[in-house]
């Protein structure tokens, strides 16, 4: 498991602001929920997480546990689904307005194309939500139907994040 660094997520969170507070989020390939506790923790509603892995899964949910037990919340508003990210499970038809996705850095060439696939044919038409994707500095991702918006940290072999919205 590779966590989202803290420099990197707080760039991430600082670029986002406010539309953080009240949001639905989805985090795919969550791993240790980084991501998704964070945007919890900044005053999102609720969300899903999607993870694959059962060791992960489970640290996942000690993770959930301990960060609803620090803000005094009971966790109702989060879900974790252990399952493959890309068979987009439950949590992503109904419009969340953030979409975190984290996945192995080796796998990002095979995984983006057929992820914004999926998530185009998900995602309600007019979908306003912004899909925050990590990935190493030196690497691109493009895909027809989404605009990156704005890119956090681009050096080689330092984490980035590129901010997609719907094209049109």
């Amino acid at each position: 498991m590779r966590p989202a660094t803290d420099g990197m997520r707080q760039a991430v969170f600082s670029s986002l602001g406010a539309r953080v507070v009240g949001a639905r989020f989805v985090d795919l390939f969550a791993g240790s929920g980084a991501y998704g506790l964070e945007a919890f923790s900044r005053g999102a509603s609720g969300g899903t997480f999607v993870e694959r892995s059962a060791k992960a899964s489970a640290c996942l949910r000690r993770n959930i546990a301990a960060v609803c037990r620090s803000l005094k919340r009971n966790g109702e508003e989060l879900v974790a689904v252990e399952a493959d990210a890309l068979s987009l499970p439950a949590g992503v038809g109904d419009s969340p307005d953030l979409i975190f996705v984290d996945p192995p850095y080796g796998e990002i060439g095979a995984i983006a194309p057929a992820l914004f696939m999926k998530l185009s044919a998900a995602l309600p038409g007019g979908w306003k939500g912004l899909v925050v994707f990590e990935m190493p500095g030196e690497e691109t991702v493009e895909s027809e139907g989404w605009n990156c918006v704005r890119r956090l940290g681009r050096g080689a072999r330092q984490p980035s994040a590129a901010f997609f919205a719907r094209a049109g």
